[in-house]
């Protein structure tokens, strides 16, 4: 159980989370999540790293229950160990590819959004089931998956995407049994780690650098319209009625923060 490192290969670094039963991450789990990236990004021995995941989904998020017991402190912990998470993602130096299997969902799509590459089992789904929680965030990624007006309508509606529909998007590489998802991703990193390591890590630099959105700002900017929501109180009512709430309000005590 945790974030553990291992070397299958030369040149390969793959990465592997593991918090049963659905991989929702505590605090704690985001911040070994971002070390463990930034370190296999410094080791110059490594040429790409695959971020896998152990049990029946990728990701679902953060852990609301830790959320719900400590309040505006875990509120606060997890926003910061998802940015950090995402961002060590987005400017590991060398290429990061995701294997996603199952669930992937809220801070999944963050991971995602920010890889460079995707490999994806066919029972693979992404989406943001964020406003069910009360919470906001991650569109910055989502939209690095999607078309903007899908984008959107998975937003506000909650649904999930399959790994095929985001295969026709170009946003996934491949799409294939369960079985062979570790063996699909590995092979795509032995393809990228044959290059020159220290071109691949210009190259990795060079596609950052005119990457028209900066994602940490636009993360960022989101997590802000969370913290308002959990600190109104509006986020626990909202969580608290499973997303449905159209009383502005009305009714109900304030609850927790959730994101």
């Amino acid at each position: 159980m945790g974030v553990s490192r291992s070397s299958p290969e030369k040149g390969i670094s793959v990465v592997t989370v593991d918090f049963p039963p659905v991989n929702a991450l505590p605090v704690t789990g985001w911040s070994a999540l971002a070390e463990a990236v930034r370190a296999a990004g410094r080791d110059p021995e490594v040429r790409c790293v695959v971020l896998a995941a152990e049990g029946r989904g990728f990701n679902a998020g953060v852990d609301i229950k830790e959320i719900q017991a400590h309040g505006q402190r875990a509120l606060i912990g997890a926003n910061q160990g998802c940015a950090d998470a995402f961002a060590a993602v987005y400017e590991c130096e060398t290429p990061v590819v995701a294997a996603v299997q199952g669930f992937c969902l809220g801070g999944g799509i963050g991971l995602v959004g920010n890889a460079d590459a995707v490999v994806a089992s066919e029972d693979a789904v992404f989406g943001l089931p964020e406003l069910d929680r009360g919470a906001l965030g991650a569109a910055t990624h989502l939209a690095r998956l999607v078309p903007q007006h899908l984008m959107r309508a998975l937003y506000y509606t909650g649904r999930t995407a399959t790994a095929a529909e985001l295969h026709r998007h170009g946003s996934v590489w491949r799409v294939v049994p369960g079985a062979e998802l570790r063996a699909a991703a590995l092979e795509l990193a032995r393809e990228i780690a044959a290059k020159d390591g220290r071109l691949l890590r210009m190259a990795k630099a060079a596609i950052n650098g005119i990457d028209p959105v900066d994602v940490r700002r636009s993360y960022r900017f989101e997590q802000g319209f969370t913290f308002e929501a959990g600190l109104s109180g509006l986020a626990g009512r909202v969580r608290d009625t499973f997303g449905k709430d159209g009383k502005d309000g009305e009714d109900g005590e304030d609850g927790e923060e959730g994101v």
